[in-house]
């Protein structure tokens, strides 16, 4: 029997260009589309082709001429600071426009790459939306990660300009971010840094500025004029994210404009079921995918209310923060990861702090970015008696790649699915031959090329490496290195990841990276780390060490200097607090460490000795070294 969701999904994958053009004409375009999909470059397909557009002019000019300035576009509640203040669709235009005159005053002109090291305040925002509106490439960079992994960033980027803040604001502490910064732009390549650097000056803590470089947020906005915006190709680039903590050459997963815009405007109506008007909330951060997808960009292409939270779900000041924003601005839809709410019911098991607010217009809660457990899905479920959405999807696809639309066709929730697959997604499940696999086989879960609008094209000046990243291993296809299933009912199910990227509380981190900080201690002769199991925050990453022969130091003192190497390194958001002393290592015969034996040990999974296993006893070794850290239990 057809259903909206089949002749949707159908629609898509058999006539993308009748599919995504409809899409496209709800948008403001300067000038149409020549072709919808231009396949000629295979597999480098391009949405859009001719067509010329502004992210920034759909996301805020659109609506104030349609008659929605007054309308509130933007909401900053921020709980650390004690602060609520509203901009209206008029008012956060004209912020951003006189911001764009700024960028404009210090030489940036379309093409050129602006960097953002920001917190969660409104001026992040503004600085995003003020690149898209004069054609620079922005980056966000999160607040969290150290100096070197900014230096990395700047080094692939050559921003002309890095917009920052004095501090970020964490539950107790305060963190400086200008010494950070300060310290990446030393660390990077000298033809790769900054010609200026605009700082927002907080008024809990000020940076000492350094002449010839440094400007004040406030100084350049009142020196400026208002910018309009610049007509840009569909294909021209809007922004860069970064990819996973590595501390190698950072992988710059490219979003285009013209097809980012149509994507995620359609997306809000078809997967959230958000109106114009209604109040959306994104519980997340601008240096990840999420912030800029839906906090900043898809809500205000619908014309619709987004918050801006800066916060955390416990400890701001308590476990019923979440309640309180969604009932004080009338939320009607939330997104946040699952270890937010993994937080709260820690702290509030009985949701007894949610009886003091009304939540009656909330109507759906998505969840996304690590796995959903059962137990957290019905407890959000008894809790809030609404629709709990978990839906999957990666920084470098942009949107949902499986969910369960809402707004087009509800279907049931099972646990542990995100449902299907949305609209352009042509998800499979294939083997190591690239063969496709029966339902309910576990296989590595694919889609089908092309890829659609609001997915990477590319990465940044890397065309190889995007090939052999994501296209070489399944010709035809996109790897999402996720392993997985898809059952009878069409329901994917995503099992784990197939490389070494780790889910932190949403966060998604390199083990590898972390290998090559503990490996470069003086007293390491090999290590592995991964990620195993925690209730809080899905996954934490476990670091194991052996040591150099002959080294007869305390461990205590060796583990505690891994653990700070990390956390200088890649910064506090790697949550890397646990690493233990071993004799030796699981390995196959050909040397490869058996890491996901490791895991299962770790996580109390039953396993079986690898018939590739050098020496089984060690098996044992590393039961007794995990049950000592508090992992694995004693097995009978």
């Amino acid at each position: 029997m057809t259903n909206p969701y089949n002749e949707a999904f159908d629609l898509s994958i058999n006539d993308p260009d009748a599919f995504w053009g409809k899409a496209a004409e709800d948008c403001h375009w300067y000038k149409k589309w020549d072709k919808v999909l231009d396949d000629s470059n295979k597999p480098f397909y391009r949405w859009f082709m001719g067509g010329e557009i502004n992210t920034c002019y759909n996301a805020l000019d659109l609506h104030v001429e349609n008659g929605r300035g007054d309308q509130d576009a933007l909401i900053y509640d921020s709980p650390v600071t004690d602060t609520i203040k509203k901009y209206t669709y008029s008012q956060l235009k004209d912020e951003v426009a006189l911001f764009a005159g700024a960028l404009s005053d210090q030489g940036v002109e379309k093409g050129d790459r602006v960097l953002l090291y920001m917190p969660m305040i409104p001026e992040a925002a503004i600085a995003m939306l003020a690149c898209a509106r004069i054609g620079a490439v922005h980056g966000v960079v999160f607040g969290g990660f150290a100096a070197n992994e900014l230096a990395t960033r700047i080094n692939d980027a050559k921003p002309k300009v890095i917009v920052s803040a004095s501090c970020g604001i964490e539950v107790a502490k305060i963190i400086d971010y200008k010494p950070l910064l300060d310290e990446a732009i030393k660390l990077s390549d000298p033809d790769s840094q900054p010609e200026k650097c605009i700082i927002f000056q907080r008024p809990m803590q000020a940076a000492t500025m350094i002449e010839g470089r440094d400007l004040d947020w406030n100084d350049v906005m009142a020196a400026a004029s208002p910018h309009d915006c610049v007509p840009l190709a569909a294909t021209d680039p809007l922004y860069i994210l970064y990819t996973s903590g590595t501390t190698g050459e950072p992988k710059g997963v490219v979003r285009d404009n013209g097809g980012h815009v149509v994507a995620l405007k359609w997306s809000m109506k078809n997967i959230y079921n958000v109106d114009a008007g209604d109040v959306y909330w994104a519980a997340s951060d601008v240096g990840w995918v999420v912030g800029h997808s839906y906090i900043i960009y898809a809500p205000l292409f619908k014309g619709c209310t987004t918050i801006l939270f800066e916060g955390k779900p416990v400890g701001t000041p308590d476990a019923g923060v979440f309640w309180r924003v969604i009932s004080e601005h009338n939320v009607k839809t939330m997104f946040t990861a699952p270890t937010a709410f993994r937080a709260i019911k820690r702290e509030d098991p009985r949701a007894e702090l949610l009886k003091q607010y009304d939540l009656s217009n909330f109507k759906a809660l998505f969840l996304a970015g690590e796995r959903l457990d059962p137990d957290t899905l019905h407890w959000a479920e008894n809790s809030l008696g609404i629709p709990v959405i978990d839906h999957w999807w990666q920084t470098e696809t942009g949107w949902a790649i499986c969910a369960n639309a809402i707004g087009i066709h509800p279907f049931p929730v099972k646990e542990g699915s995100p449902t299907r697959p949305a609209p352009g997604w042509n998800v499979q499940v294939v083997d190591p031959d690239n063969q496709p696999v029966k339902a309910g086989d576990i296989g590595a879960l694919v889609v089908k090329l092309p890829l659609p609008p609001g997915s990477l094209p590319t990465l940044w000046n890397n065309d190889k490496r995007f090939l052999e990243s994501y296209l070489d291993e399944f010709p035809g296809y996109y790897k999402t290195a996720d392993a997985g299933f898809i059952d009878e009912d069409g329901y994917v199910f995503v099992m784990s990841r197939t490389d070494d990227i780790i889910n932190v509380a949403g966060h998604r981190l390199s083990t590898g990276a972390m290998e090559e900080i503990l490996a470069d201690h003086p007293d390491v002769a090999e290590c592995a780390v991964l990620g195993v199991e925690d209730q809080l925050k899905g996954q934490v990453p476990v670091g194991f060490v052996v040591l150099n022969a002959g080294v007869d130091r305390d461990h205590s003192e060796i583990v505690q200097e891994v653990i700070q190497s990390v956390r200088k390194r890649i910064g506090p958001v790697a949550s890397f607090k646990t690493a233990t002393v071993v004799k030796r290592l699981p390995k196959t015969r050909s040397g490869k460490i058996l890491r996901g034996t490791i895991q299962k040990i770790a996580d109390n999974k039953d396993y079986k000795v690898p018939a590739t296993i050098d020496d089984p006893t060690i098996l044992e070794e590393m039961e007794d070294a995990l049950i000592g850290i508090g992992y694995a239990k004693a097995r009978k």
